[in-house]
């Protein structure tokens, strides 16, 4: 009799794609073929593209191991939410299309999360990370909202931003149902309920690339992410979860 692999579904949650879709979700597609140890399925999320994206992402459909699925309305956090809670496998990830993080951090993601870890994350703040052509804006923005984390919530999680993330389907059915964000704050919003309801997170140390011409608005991303904090910091929603969670 077989030993089951673990089943891992990537999310690639996309808006307006069309440059890089193909080439990066087939080198993806290629690494995870050499991960013999785990069973992969990688799902292209298409938020509202209007470009080839759709067209590209049907294409990349007819090839084995490869999904695609249009969501109605843009937000990069619905988008994994909604792939993330309909997924079967035992294991959920997402990373960014630019695949700015190595691939070769993906696998031990995964070990951890067999291994008894609830969440796993890249971070680009360990020591021991490698961080190239990164601009010095950017850099600063995100140690100090990093930071702004740290003291308004007193965790120990050192990069909230990363996108290259990865949950066991037990916590995700468990703490996904509680993340309001439907953008980009719903990275921070995952980890500091999760950390501050009791649940682990491994993190991982990795090699990351800043890819030129991001569509990412700096300051309206910045002013999102501080409003949620303020949420947070209201709600705390985490109180809920640990009277669910212990009962």
């Amino acid at each position: 009799m077989q030993n089951h692999k673990p089943t891992v579904e990537i999310v690639l949650p996309v808006y307006n794609e069309e440059d890089e879709l193909e080439a990066h979700t087939l080198k993806l597609r290629k690494f995870v073929d050499t991960q013999t140890n785990y069973s992969w399925d990688i799902t292209i999320a298409d938020n509202a593209s209007n470009d080839s994206t759709a067209s590209i992402g049907e294409k990349l459909a007819k090839k084995n191991g490869i999904n695609y699925v249009r969501i109605a309305k843009k937000g990069r956090g619905r988008a994994v939410k909604q792939l993330w809670l309909e997924s079967k496998a035992d294991i959920v990830m997402y990373m960014d299309i630019d695949l700015s993080t190595d691939l070769k951090h993906l696998t031990p993601l995964v070990k951890a999360l067999t291994s008894g870890a609830d969440i796993a994350i890249g971070s680009r703040l360990l020591p021991g990370s490698e961080v190239e052509k990164r601009e010095l804006r950017r850099e600063f923005i995100s140690r100090a909202y990093n930071l702004m984390i740290k003291i308004l919530f007193m965790t120990r999680f050192s990069d909230a931003q990363c996108g290259f993330k990865g949950m066991t389907k037990k916590a995700t059915m468990e703490l996904i149902p509680h993340i309001e964000d439907n953008d980009w704050f719903m990275d921070t919003e995952l980890l500091v309920i999760a950390e501050k309801s009791g649940y682990k997170i491994y993190e991982e140390a990795v090699r990351w690339v800043d890819t030129p011409g991001s569509t990412v608005r700096v300051l309206p991303t910045a002013m999102g992410d501080i409003k949620g904090l303020v949420r947070l910091w209201k709600t705390r929603p985490w109180k809920v979860i640990k009277k669910i969670k212990y009962c």
